[in-house]
């Protein structure tokens, strides 16, 4: 077997009742490269990371895997296993000990003891050993809660650096990270590859396959498409593997055409309503009936801050106005808003707009209740009705609007609480960070979504962490900073880098 090989899967099929998660899986990962696996949520990339990291143990699939030239078979406590092999898994969803700190969460269950109790001393030097070598911008004694997400990340990669992790499967590393975090966790990820640590990289941002893989594999339905060089590929081909078609343009163009301005915002103060700190300090923008407003900005400019007043369920509006139609207008909670025409599909759809263990209908129903209700009771036959029609509409990929929700993939819960607002019939639609954690297929058909409403007349207001996303769907663009409203460009106009010269407080 070639000794550059860490990673040999060959022929592994994995079956769930009634689905075939993987198909006869075979592709090779490199001793120290850097690894990526894409492919639209569903494809097989996190069954064969579970298989990897001992989730599902050896018994339980077919086929073969071949780790350092031995046949990998992990068994009984299998994730330990795993871990004690060298092979370890940051998931897209944390695992630390929120009230802990960094040292306790990284040494936790394997605490050095001595004389029948922990030596800290050792757990935070040892901490500190681990995050020098690997250049981690975090101190072993700083609780948790207290980080960001970046480091809260740098900490999860130190315990699993901790355990002497030969191979590092990372999901959705930077799905919550600012612009400057992906670019540290980007030269934290050289640093391992120059430690000789192998990583395999998953992630829906297209353009960062082209910043750090080596090679990249490409699954869709359970099987292998291509495993090729990163740098033999484009973005185009790259996405045409994943979806089995070509798509002519990543951002659809709609048929819009916005009208006449519907709702005005003028110069909104408002204050955190646990810490009474200011942090919109001077918001103004209005927005057209049948337009897109994008919605830019760097992490804690206050732009899910700004969203979230508007919607009457975060800050206290301090000074400023609201006018919708010309009359001004006071949102006092959801409800409110509701009835002013206004809904929110949320930042976090898993905290914030999913009851994950409830069905789907429900999930679409929830809001909209009072449609069915009467005399005490509510018309189920026409809950149904109504929820499967939207269901259809957004085309929810599901055998029944009776599991629950926890049970889809990222595009459909998305679509999920997409459609229990479009059932509010909004005026304007807000969407917070829409295509978060969605793969590029599902991405499409949001954005065909959203011209599809906007030609309908409803107003969106839309914020993005993606640069090409807010240019490509935004018919204009607002730039925040600092809690302000910095600009407000004609998309002709808007550049990234014109955008990140506002965004930054340069202009």
């Amino acid at each position: 077997m070639d000794e550059n090989v860490i990673l040999d899967i060959q022929h592994v099929t994995k079956a769930f009742p009634g689905v075939i998660a993987l198909n006869d899986v075979s592709f090779q990962v490199q001793r120290g490269e850097i690894h990526g696996l894409c492919g639209e949520n569903g494809a097989g990339k996190s069954t064969l990371m579970k298989i990897l990291s001992g989730v599902y143990p050896h018994d339980t699939y077919e086929g073969d895997i071949f780790y350092n030239g031995e046949l990998l078979k992990l068994e009984g406590s299998a994730i330990h296993k795993a871990a004690e092999k060298g092979i370890a898994i940051v998931y897209q969803e944390l695992t630390l000990v929120p009230g802990m700190t960094v040292g306790e969460n990284i040494f936790l269950g394997k605490e050095p003891v001595e004389r029948g109790s922990i030596n800290w001393d050792r757990v935070y030097s040892d901490t500190q050993k681990i995050l020098n070598e690997y250049h981690l911008d975090v101190h072993p004694q700083d609780i948790v809660k207290n980080l960001g997400v970046g480091k809260m990340q740098m900490t999860e990669i130190a315990k699993a650096l901790s355990e002497n992790a030969k191979v590092l499967i990372l999901d959705e590393p930077t799905s919550a990270l600012s612009e400057a975090e992906v670019t540290q966790l980007m030269g934290i990820l050289q640093t391992l590859k120059e430690h000789g640590v192998t990583c395999i990289y998953i992630t829906h941002k297209i353009e960062e396959f082209f910043r750090i893989t080596d090679h990249v594999t490409v699954m869709r339905d359970g099987k292998v498409v291509t495993t090729q060089e990163t740098k033999n590929l484009t973005s185009e081909k790259l996405v045409q593997y994943m979806v089995g078609r070509e798509m002519k343009e990543r951002f659809p163009k709609g048929n819009r055409h916005p009208g006449d301005v519907i709702f005005e915002v003028d110069d909104i103060y408002a204050e955190d309503p646990d810490k009474g700190k200011e942090v919109l300090k001077g918001v103004s923008f209005n927005l057209r009936k049948g337009e897109i407003l994008g919605i830019a900005g760097l992490m804690g400019s206050g732009r899910t801050e700004l969203v979230m007043t508007i919607f009457g369920e975060y800050g206290k509006i301090t000074k400023g106005s609201m006018k919708l139609y010309g009359k001004e207008i006071t949102i006092e909670n959801g409800n409110s808003a509701m009835k002013h025409g206004i809904s929110l599909v949320p930042e976090d759809r898993k905290r914030h707009g999913l009851v994950l263990i409830q069905s789907i209908l429900k999930n679409i129903s929830l809001p909209n209740l009072d449609r069915f209700a009467s005399f005490m009771r509510i018309d189920q036959d026409a809950e149904l009705a109504e929820s499967l029609k939207f269901a259809k509409e957004l085309a929810i990929k599901t055998p029944s609007l009776f599991v629950p929700a926890e049970s889809l993939s990222g595009g459909n819960q998305q679509k999920v609480v997409i459609s229990k607002w479009l059932m509010s019939g909004p005026k304007i639609l807000i969407m917070d960070d829409p295509t978060r954690g969605i793969d590029v297929g599902a991405k499409y058909e949001i954005y065909k979504l959203m011209n599809e409403l906007a030609e309908q007349g409803i107003s969106i207001i839309m914020i993005s962490s993606d640069l090409q996303e807010v240019i490509g769907m935004s018919d204009r663009i607002m730039v925040m900073c600092h809690g302000s409203s910095n600009g407000i460009l004609e998309i002709a106009d808007a550049t990234q880098e014109r955008i990140m010269t506002l965004a930054t407080g340069i202009a």
